[in-house]
């Protein structure tokens, strides 16, 4: 006997159940938005719930009928012949969809049907069947559209997204179902190549590397379940059924010691690792996926020889306060993977612009929905790195004294940058009187603070003089005038000195060894990188591992990102500002760390640390010289103020800990009082890199140790 079926997934599934559909014998197919019909035998729809991997739901249908009131809904439920189905002593539940219909509260329309159904019994047995919303004996579905209802008995009972796998997930995982989609469109099959890897490096709960597994073991998903809604059916045929049984056994069983591909499973936080540890074990897949906590950082570089694929679920960032962050960490993990030769990545996401900053080249897209947000699931085959871009001298013959000091210059550090792999530094800095200018360099970029000229300068001098600075650095170095950005650097006052400029720059990705810091080269007076700690970023890179690291004041948290690719257990970063917190998380993102080990405050730092009982290894403390903007103080100066705030510092320094304390007011003198209490080493002279000689005076650095 055939019978009208209907099997429901999440839309964009449609084509892949269509597909399922046939291989399990059912015909006529008709595919819907969420839902294709079909006819089958008894055991197609048993094979269907066995095997499908895409399916949410196997509906039987029982009767068609319209419904436009709930008493017209009613006589025809009460009619239908209940007892060919189940018995007065089986439980039963009620869903129900209600769309474009005169009964529009689908909750009232399932009560009527549960109506209909015990009524028909109390008059025909003076019994009544039991209402179990939970694991009921029989599930019926209801669906209302246009006033034509649609009554179906569903096969599977529960939603065949529930494998039984998963006891454990995170705040939205996803759903078998749509986690089997995914793996199956981005090349996951049976006869994979078992020389080939397949990594998911932000894994959740492990729901895209069961799936796999269950691709590559040849299970029938449904093989676990331990109740299925057609077992106590008055219709069901259980020697049909165990013949199915037996026959998935034998197909798993068949390729029981068979290679597969090497199933490989991230995550930055350690209760996803426990949970995927855990559903895997559910899974009985423990001897075949490897499951560790590690942070998105840890995959530069690659560290595998055989090809593979990538697939992975990134965090969507919903929020807009999370949206830069979210983008930033897709575009680390499309460089990341730029060291992955004979890769592919298939990353799932609801925003196609920030899958855009993933690179590489595009092989195929689908649109699925992971419920009600429209997703993107994108395949990419990875390309060759680039290498970052560096300033080049043109060789142009400029005869000036500004020209040549440049070129001289630039040619003076050329070995040190080669040797240390410098990509931003000072190249010059007022070196002629005349031209009272500071240059930097980003990478391909220039960046010019002009002092404010002397109230004797003329105006129109000191435009001309501007101008000529301008297109000599441009013709010096072949640069067009969108890479050289100018600012004038003058005594801030009040509120000033954290205001924008009125253009709206972007962020740009700079490298600082094994670093991508974030500079806005723009908006503001000060770019997000002080170039003179170079060497103090460095050597808190050098000393992090291992550590507990706090950054005071931590501005837009660089110092932090070279302790978290230093090996930091974990990093605290502490500032009163919102801009450069977000700033500092941005920068976390766009080297692959979390904010699950790598934490930002936003507080007023001397309060935290009197109130804080945590402890550190490292910490560094780079106070604004001058600030008028602490909400428990009226103003802050460094010089008076530093002894207060060191001593709160040291009170937080673990045993044998150390405290970087570091200011740029080039007249500052450490309390006597501190090195009274405390073992100081002044390295000041070390941490001044010979981009910044001329000025033994940029900063001043002091290493602090409890005695």
């Amino acid at each position: 006997m055939n019978y009208l079926l209907t099997a429901t997934c999440s839309r964009g599934l449609e084509d892949l159940v269509a597909q399922e559909i046939r291989i399990n014998g059912g015909t006529d197919l008709e595919i819907q938005h969420g839902a294709v019909s079909f006819n089958g035998n008894l055991a197609c729809g048993y094979r269907c719930c066995l095997w499908t991997r895409f399916t949410s739901r196997i509906l039987l249908r029982l009767k068609t009928f319209p419904a436009s009131s709930p008493e017209e809904l009613y006589e025809h439920v009460r009619s239908f012949a209940w007892d060919e189905h189940l018995t007065p002593g089986h439980s039963m539940a009620v869903d129900c969809v209600v769309n474009n219909s005169t009964i529009n509260h689908s909750h009232y329309a399932a009560l009527k049907v549960k109506d209909g159904v015990v009524d028909f019994f109390r008059d025909t047995t003076g019994l009544r069947p039991s209402v179990e919303t939970h694991n009921p004996d029989f599930k019926l579905h209801l669906y209302i559209s246009r006033n034509q209802a649609i009554l179906s008995f569903d096969l599977a009972g529960a939603s065949l997204h529930k494998r039984g796998y998963r006891t454990h997930g995170g705040e939205a995982p996803l759903k078998e179902t749509l986690a089997a989609a995914i793996v199956a469109s981005s090349g996951v099959h049976a006869d994979m190549d078992v020389d080939s890897i397949i990594l998911d490096p932000m894994c959740g709960s492990g729901t895209l590397l069961i799936e796999s597994a269950l691709i590559l073991a040849d299970r029938a998903p449904g093989l676990e379940r331990r109740h299925l809604g057609f077992q106590k059916w008055l219709h069901h045929n259980e020697e049909t059924w165990q013949k199915l049984i037996d026959e998935a056994i034998e197909r798993e069983e068949a390729d029981l010691n068979r290679p597969w591909p090497e199933l490989i499973g991230y995550d930055a936080d350690g209760r996803m690792v426990s949970a995927a540890i855990k559903n895997i074990e559910n899974a009985d897949f423990s001897d075949r996926i490897h499951i560790e906590k590690r942070q998105l950082a840890r995959l530069v570089p690659c560290p595998y020889e055989q090809p593979g694929l990538l697939i992975t679920n990134p965090p969507y960032g919903e929020r807009l306060s999370e949206l830069a962050e979210v983008k930033h960490l897709y575009q680390f993990l499309g460089s990341a993977m730029a060291t992955y030769r004979d890769w592919k990545m298939a990353v799932f996401a609801n925003n196609p612009d920030i899958l855009d900053g993933l690179g590489h080249k595009k092989i195929n897209q689908f649109r699925f929905f992971n419920g009600p947000i429209a997703c993107q699931l994108r395949l990419l085959a990875i390309q060759e790195p680039q290498e970052p871009h560096h300033l080049t001298l043109t060789d142009l013959d400029v005869d000036s004294d500004f020209s040549n000091r440049l070129r001289k210059n630039f040619k003076g550090l050329q070995k040190w940058r080669k040797r240390e792999n410098i990509h931003c530094y000072r190249l010059y800095d007022r070196d002629l009187p005349e031209f009272n200018v500071a240059i930097d360099v980003y990478g391909n970029m220039v960046h010019i603070q002009e002092y404010a000229p002397p109230k004797i300068i003329e105006e129109e001098l000191a435009r001309l003089r501007r101008r000529l600075i301008l297109d000599e650095i441009k013709n010096l170095f072949n640069l067009k005038r969108s890479q050289v950005f100018v600012k004038t650097r003058k005594k801030q006052k009040g509120k000033q000195q954290y205001e924008k400029n009125k253009s709206k720059g972007k962020l740009i990705q700079v490298r600082e060894g094994a670093c991508r810091l974030l500079v806005n080269l723009s908006d503001y007076l000060d770019t997000g990188l002080f170039l003179d700690h170079r060497p103090v970023r460095t050597m808190i890179g050098t000393l992090a591992a291992g550590k507990r690291f706090l950054n005071l004041f931590c501005y837009t948290g660089s110092a932090t990102i070279h302790a978290a690719i230093g090996g930091a257990t974990s990093t605290t970063s502490v500032d009163t500002s919102t801009t450069y917190l977000e700033w500092t998380r941005k920068n976390l993102a766009n080297n692959g760390f979390e904010t699950t080990t790598h934490t930002t405050i936003k507080s007023d730092c001397l309060t935290w640390m009197r109130e804080a009982t945590a402890k550190f290894d490292l910490i560094f403390m780079d106070p604004p010289t001058f600030s008028n903007t602490k909400s428990k103080w009226k103003t802050f100066d460094i010089q008076h103020d530093h002894g207060q705030i060191i001593t709160a510092g040291m009170k937080l320094l673990a045993p044998g800990g150390l405290l970087l304390f570091s200011t740029n007011y080039r007249k500052f003198k450490l309390d006597q009082a501190i090195s009274d209490r405390h073992d100081v080493s002044d390295i000041s002279q070390k941490t001044i890199p010979p981009d910044f000689k001329r000025n033994k005076k940029i900063h001043h650095c002091f290493e602090i140790r409890n005695r």
